[in-house]
């Protein structure tokens, strides 16, 4: 795609002037209004404890979906145990640490836990470090704690496999890119009459217009939003994932931002499509919170059952979601131990009426969760 073969919105004279119809988005803002105020009343009535175990496990999602949305996909445990490192919260045994987690989970915490600290370009630059601690992408070299330089080529934004690569839109030559970030880091430490949540919108796509790093754009795009979320929330702890639920919507995420480049400056459609998702994403929060209300009672109906620690981590598993069905081979591959003691832990949690033989044929019996 050349760029002459259609206007850009930010080769547009008014470029960025952004527009919108206010009373277009007014009823998509009250919708995400009370989606926000059901979910931080539910969470006002529980405990610090259980508080902090669903934002885990929002940031956990989080981290693993603005990744997977770039077709990175990162190891869940890692990236649980970094968060709950940084965090403080007791999540027992840790996974060893993992490098490029480590700096995508330092990204996305850096957005949230300091929300209200000004943004600047040494703090953008310390976040793309953190995503490509060894200067590569991929087998790439990548400039890394500095902007674009184009030296090979435009940036253009593609989606897709590599050889079957999609180009969605061409962004701003470098040469603009000192002027351009200074213009929008500038606008995101000011106060306008702007809806918090609007400006969470606008500055996501914004940012990925301008496209002012090698790689990692996007992501450090939904991480700017995440702040200015978290501002509008007025706390930096996260209990939903606009990640995740861009994701679930990836395809039209992609469409959505392409017809927007190619449009003009008024970005109505953008915006109703970006609090549509927002909404969709805060109601999906109300599972996660009952998946924690239901784990914390599972352990709590368990308190003074002796159980070891093979037993404790599986079961941990089946309440996380476990991927497949659990049999006593998968037990002795997780748990690092015999097939014999496998089988033992589990014929005692039947017992305990903790576990059951699940329902339906296969060569392998498969258990599940009692109750």
């Amino acid at each position: 795609m050349e760029s002459g073969d259609c206007l850009y919105i930010w080769q547009s004279r008014d470029w960025p002037d952004w527009h919108y119809n206010l009373a277009t988005l007014t009823a998509a803002l009250a919708d995400v209004a009370r989606a926000q105020g059901l979910l931080l009343g539910r969470l006002a009535d529980v405990g610090f404890a259980l508080r902090d175990q669903a934002s885990l496990l929002a940031l956990t999602e989080d981290v693993l979906r603005t990744s997977e949305i770039e077709g990175e996909r990162l190891n869940p445990a890692s990236v649980r145990s970094s968060i709950a490192r940084r965090l403080g919260v007791d999540i027992g045994a840790l996974a060893a640490a993992d490098r490029h987690v480590e700096g995508v989970v330092e990204m996305v915490l850096d957005a949230t836990l300091r929300c209200e600290d000004t943004l600047t370009e040494q703090r953008l630059w310390g976040g793309h470090a953190a995503l490509f601690p060894t200067g590569y992408s991929g087998l790439s070299r990548i400039r890394v704690a500095g902007f674009r330089d184009d030296a090979n080529g435009p940036m253009q934004v593609v989606s897709g496999p590599l050889g079957r690569q999609r180009v969605h839109f061409e962004a701003p030559p470098a040469s603009a890119l000192d002027a351009e970030m200074a213009h929008f880091i500038a606008w995101v430490n000011e106060n306008h009459d702007d809806h918090p949540v609007i400006k969470a919108g606008l500055a996501h796509l914004w940012f990925v217009t301008l496209h002012p790093f090698d790689d990692g754009n996007g992501r450090i795009a939904r991480a700017i939003g995440d702040l200015l979320l978290a501002r509008a929330d007025q706390s930096p702890q996260r209990f939903y994932s606009l990640s995740a639920q861009i994701q679930r919507e990836r395809r039209e995420y992609y469409e959505i931002l392409e017809r927007t480049q190619k449009g003009s400056l008024d970005v109505t459609a953008w915006l109703a499509w970006f609090l549509e998702n927002l909404r969709r994403a805060l109601e999906t929060a109300h599972g996660v919170l009952d998946n924690v209300l239901a784990k914390t009672r599972f352990w709590q109906r368990l308190a003074g059952t002796p159980l070891n620690e093979r037993q404790t981590k599986l079961l941990d598993r089946l309440l996380d979601g476990f991927d497949g069905k659990l049999t006593s081979s998968k037990w002795a591959a997780i748990a690092k131990c015999s097939p014999d003691t496998a089988l033992r832990d589990i014929n005692d949690l039947i017992a305990l009426g903790v576990l059951r033989r699940a329902h339906g044929g296969g060569r392998s019996t498969a258990y599940e969760l009692a109750g």
